[in-house]
């Protein structure tokens, strides 16, 4: 999927088109593990480790990756629903929490977050339209139009606000409850919408309604998608670019169709290898990765994917890869992988899914 038009003007722009919607660098969060009589530190989960990329106005970027390897943490800290340990986030121009920067109430206002499960977060004591309004109340708009929005929005996400504004979660589907959590999403007029497993939970015919939602939103409110997910299909149907975590760093960042036809990080390789197929010619017949993911706690030495690389060389224990363009790349293609024998350097059909 590519960009298909150019951002239309919004007052809240700053910087024009050509400028990112949001820069993040160094991002890093460690959790610690405490026990023992007194409950000290033992030891230290390295969740997210310098992790470093831009997201451009009117984009999706995908973000992709085994569980465990930090794609909800990573979300997290951008809401700063978890305080980072380390890390920059540039919001289209300006720092965020700095004193000449912009305030983080301010970028939660443009940047909002809708979760996997839809029934935990939504208030089971509040109607439906009462908990998308609430949003605008807390920030200053009367009742009555903060209700007026709430229907509106409603009808927005195909919800007829006569049958569903006075329901309660409970008596919605888990469709209906994804469609509500969009609309509330929406209420205070974000430009940059996190998508954190939005359609994870849910029936594939219901999840390609959301899909299509999604695209139908993004057209009509000029929103930026960050979309989390682990079904690399529905990150291809979506995205316009792809980043591919592992263990708390990014492996490789592309354009979408670079990154599944051209892999060129064993590990995305891997992950692509293991995509479901109804093409009989196509089975996989041996396991794309064998053992289990290393222990957060204490990652291996360099490449962190090292210890499950059929490709690993003594480099590789020696030296942390960094973001580099990948081999064969087609001049600022923005494709790039963090390894030291990346799949086209190692040649022939290895470099190819």
């Amino acid at each position: 999927m590519s960009i298909s038009r150019l951002v239309r003007l919004d007052p809240r722009d700053r910087g024009g088109a050509a400028q990112p919607l949001l820069i993040v660098e160094g991002l890093r969060k460690y959790f610690p593990v405490r026990g023992g009589l007194f409950y000290r530190r033992i030891a230290t989960v390295h969740a997210v480790d310098d992790v470093s990329f831009t997201v451009s106005k009117g984009e999706t970027l995908g973000i992709v990756g085994e569980s465990g390897c930090g794609k909800s943490t990573t979300a997290r800290l951008l809401m700063r629903l978890i305080e980072p340990d380390a890390g920059e986030m540039i919001f289209d121009g300006e720092m965020v929490g700095s004193r000449t920067g912009i305030a983080i109430n301010e970028m939660r206002r443009q940047m909002q977050m809708v979760f996997q499960d839809s029934y935990s977060s939504l208030n089971p004591r509040l109607p439906i339209a009462e908990s998308i309004a609430y949003g605008p109340r807390i920030h200053g708009m009367k009742r009555a139009f903060a209700r007026a929005r709430a229907e509106a929005l409603l009808a927005q996400v195909g919800l007829d606000p006569g049958r569903f504004a006075r329901r309660y979660p409970h008596e919605l589907s888990g469709g209906q409850r994804q469609r509500v959590n969009l609309a509330r999403a929406l209420a205070l007029d974000p430009r940059l919408v996190i998508l954190d497993e939005a359609v994870s939970a849910l029936d594939k015919s219901i999840a390609a309604q959301i899909l299509n939602l999604l695209g139908e939103l993004k057209e009509r409110f000029n929103l930026t998608y960050l979309f989390i997910s682990h079904d690399l299909d529905v990150v291809e149907f979506l995205s316009d670019r792809v980043l591919v975590m592992y263990l708390g760093k990014i492996v490789e960042i592309g354009p979408a169709a670079a990154i599944y036809t051209h892999p060129q990080h064993p590990y995305t390789r891997a992950l692509l290898a293991s995509k479901p197929t109804l093409d009989p010619d196509r089975r996989t017949t041996q396991a794309p990765l064998t053992g289990d993911p290393p222990n957060p706690i204490d990652p291996p030495s360099g490449c962190r994917f090292r210890s499950r690389c059929v490709f690993a060389a003594p480099i590789c224990a020696e030296r942390v890869p960094h973001l580099a363009p990948a081999p064969g790349g087609r001049g600022n293609s923005g494709h790039l992988v963090a390894c030291h024998r990346p799949l086209a350097r190692i040649g022939g059909a290895e470099a190819d899914v």
